[in-house]
């Protein structure tokens, strides 16, 4: 099987084009009732839609069919890197996220404070999205946890989000998750998935110990679970496979984190989606490539809120004419997964995609939603293929063979 980056490598090519890529997180999803409207194709999006006027739509695949992605993988795919060869755990992009120097000796693993009842089952795997002062504070009470052989640092990330890295000689990372993705039940225990990680699981369970003594009195965040724990890992850089000065503007760790991780410039990006169009236009001529992410239509999606998502699929909407004023070559809206208010959760559903350059190949789209990229010209395509569309329409890939 071929490398796709080695080919990227080959063909990359230099000039003046510059790349927009609008990921709104979680962007697509379902109707309510059979023979609806998506989120998205009920929101009022005149600018998109006016996008895929003069565009080419079509529907990306994150994974694999029928293979729900994490953010992470959802994310690298929309990159261009294999989702099944670059298996990134959270923990490493939450620390990264918050400017933690990981080393080679550190595991890092991302935690979300929870509620727990008076039987120890979780009743809240988000401890209400408590405020981010909050978690601050408790964050600050569990970085004195001590466990003999090993240092332990505890970052607070936003709001119910924090990370936690255990550094110390011989550690490994493949161990599962300690959230069960459902109330009503205990948390899990840290389950290494090979002999080499056994040791790090039981210092896993000595810091869930001392945390739950910690954050008893502490409700609704009185514990937390532990999720992609993981060592950092070698990844080729943006500038190498794609030969691009690339810059992230997120507003979110995790994002900033995945940014980071590929070698992108993580630029101050503000609070706001128009703080975001801010550094955009700052930085327009610093840049070939920009990554610009949203994070609450996935927020809303995971809540259950069907019009809430519209509204944030709204607010992406008043972005585009900022963009589009900068005059850029090439501007691909998308989500890195489908996050369906109907299911409150990630889900297997294809991913609208919007791309628009002066050398695209019409295909008569009359809006942007899930049924008119379902006839698209782009098709149904791996999200790992969107990094070679862009870089084409932008003029950046020479021909391949004779």
């Amino acid at each position: 099987m071929y490398d796709i980056h080695d080919l990227t490598r080959k063909l990359q090519r230099k000039n003046d084009s510059k790349i927009v890529l609008l990921v709104a997180d979680g962007l697509g999803g379902l109707p309510l009732t059979p023979g609806g409207k998506t989120e998205l194709e009920t929101a009022n999006t005149p600018h998109m839609d006016a996008l895929a006027k003069k565009g080419v739509l079509g529907l990306s695949t994150p994974v694999l069919p029928g293979i729900t992605p994490g953010s992470g993988p959802g994310h690298l795919g929309l990159f261009g890197y294999d989702p099944l060869k670059y298996n990134i755990g959270r923990g490493v992009l939450e620390a990264l996220g918050v400017d933690f120097d990981l080393g080679p000796d550190d595991v890092a693993i991302r935690g979300n404070y929870c509620t727990l009842d008076s039987d120890g089952n979780i009743s809240d795997r988000r401890a209400g999205r408590i405020a981010s002062e909050i978690g601050a504070a408790l964050c600050e009470k569990l970085d004195k946890i001590e466990i003999p052989g090993v240092e332990v640092f505890v970052r607070h990330v936003k709001e119910y989000r924090l990370v936690i890295v255990i550094r110390g000689k011989g550690l490994a990372g493949e161990i599962n998750d300690t959230d069960p993705q459902k109330t009503g039940v205990p948390p899990l225990e840290p389950q290494p998935r090979d002999d080499a990680s056994k040791k790090t699981a039981e210092l896993c369970k000595e810091f869930l110990k001392q945390a739950k003594e910690i954050l008893k009195d502490d409700a609704p965040a009185n514990f937390l679970t532990m999720r992609g724990i993981a060592k950092r890992p070698s990844i080729p850089t943006y500038e190498e496979v794609y030969g691009t000065r690339t810059a992230a503007i997120a507003v979110y760790p995790m994002y900033r984190g995945l940014a980071k991780l590929v070698g992108m410039d993580v630029l101050d990006a503000g609070a706001t989606l128009e703080d975001q169009m801010k550094c955009l236009e700052a930085n327009w001529n610093d840049y070939d490539f920009f990554f610009v992410h949203f994070k609450y239509t996935d927020s809303t999606g995971e809540d259950g809120n069907f019009d809430a998502k519209v509204q944030k699929t709204e607010e992406v909407d008043t972005a585009i004419p900022k963009i589009m004023a900068l005059n850029p070559t090439v501007v691909i809206v998308t989500g890195d997964h489908s996050t369906p208010a109907k299911q409150k959760a990630h889900s297997w559903h294809p991913v609208p995609v919007l791309l628009t350059a002066d050398c695209c190949r019409f295909d008569g789209s009359e809006s942007f939603g899930e049924a008119e990229c379902l006839k698209g010209g782009l098709g149904q395509f791996p999200a790992k293929h969107l990094m070679l569309l862009a870089m084409a329409h932008a003029g950046r890939l020479e021909k391949y063979g004779a």
